[in-house]
């Protein structure tokens, strides 16, 4: 059986700050096929690799007094957030931050990387790649649109941004994997003829954001039945459902995957990812937890759950344990 393209998740962040340059290059160090940065939007159009447009959680913004005026409170997707917001801020602004643990107490160890880079662009993760590529090493970047619809709504269009960086880039005809939780952005790029592989990303429960207003839209959940799935053929090239919609944990939190939504999805020609394997037991099912929410629980009989899938993708937090899980076989074509 062929292996899934293993994807570093926002780089190494099990070791390193998440978005960090050290962060990525750490996860290709460590044998990764695919690296995935998030992207949200500057001021000025730039496309920024943070896992949220709120910055105060992963970079020190709220140590910087010239910064101070600028925290405030924004309804995103329907929550309202308190914080600092990247498009608030020109990239200029946003290169004088250093970068931090967003969850320092599961990682203290990454933690002691801390303000020690700053944030990237997505021209800078590209041509890192670059970098690796004309030393005989091709990552495949696994790009996620964060918030398009709300973007849209500040005057700033993801799918033009993201497009114009691509072909900018040189990247406009090489592989490149686009997804996000909005199914809206997805389409767009397609209309727009961007080269990219479209993952629709799919929560275990919930509404995506750009439907919340619209009463005949579908759930996550019925995104993932077979009529869902029939639209999404349509649409995008593949889907990437939170892990546990594939552990399929009944009322103990005992594992009963792999659920039959890969078969379903693969009889219908879309790739399944999923997202995301990390060994920490504040991230394992219950019945895989042994110590304290720090500790690394069983994560290798979760994770071999995972590997029965047959899978295409698997973002993973710590690039070299994913290496190990699900590295074994040769890649598939798919994945």
């Amino acid at each position: 059986m062929s292996r899934p393209l293993i994807i570093g998740h926002r780089g190494a962040p099990g070791y390193r700050p998440e978005h960090t340059r050290g962060s990525y290059e750490l996860a290709i160090e460590m044998g990764v096929d695919a690296v995935e940065p998030d992207i949200v939007v500057s001021n000025d159009g730039i496309l920024v690799i943070r896992h949220e447009n709120e910055l105060s959680t992963s970079t020190d913004v709220a140590d910087h007094p010239e910064f101070a005026q600028r925290r405030t409170t924004k309804r995103i997707d329907g929550l309202d957030h308190v914080g600092w917001f990247a498009e608030d801020f020109t990239w200029d602004e946003l290169a004088t931050l250093r970068c931090r643990e967003r969850i320092p107490g599961i990682r203290p160890g990454s933690a002691s990387f801390d303000d020690r880079e700053p944030p990237l662009r997505l021209r800078d993760l590209l041509a890192l790649l670059d970098d690796h590529r004309a030393r005989g090493r091709e990552v495949i970047p696994v790009i996620e649109v964060k918030h398009a619809s709300y973007f849209a709504e500040c005057g700033h269009d993801m799918a033009a941004l993201l497009d114009a960086e691509l072909a900018s880039t040189g990247w406009k005809r090489r592989r490149v994997v686009i997804e996000s939780f909005e199914l809206t952005i997805l389409r767009r790029l397609r209309e727009r003829g961007t080269h990219a592989e479209l993952v629709f990303l799919l929560e275990a429960g919930g509404i995506p954001a750009d439907q919340l207003t619209d009463p005949t839209s579908r759930s996550y959940t019925e995104w993932m039945t077979p009529e869902g799935l029939d639209v999404l053929a349509a649409h995008v090239d593949g889907i990437s459902p939170d892990k546990t919609v594939i552990l399929a944990p009944d009322a103990e939190g005992r594992a009963t995957g792999p659920a039959p939504v890969v078969a379903r999805a693969h009889e219908r020609g879309l790739a399944v990812f999923t997202w995301t394997c990390r060994p920490e037991n504040a991230f394992l099912l219950p019945p895989f937890r042994t110590g304290d929410l720090a500790d690394y629980g069983d994560w290798r009989s979760e994770w071999a759950v995972l590997a029965r899938a047959g899978l295409d993708g698997v973002f993973v937090d710590h690039a070299d344990l994913g290496v190990e899980v699900f590295g074994t076989e040769p890649i598939g074509e798919g994945g």
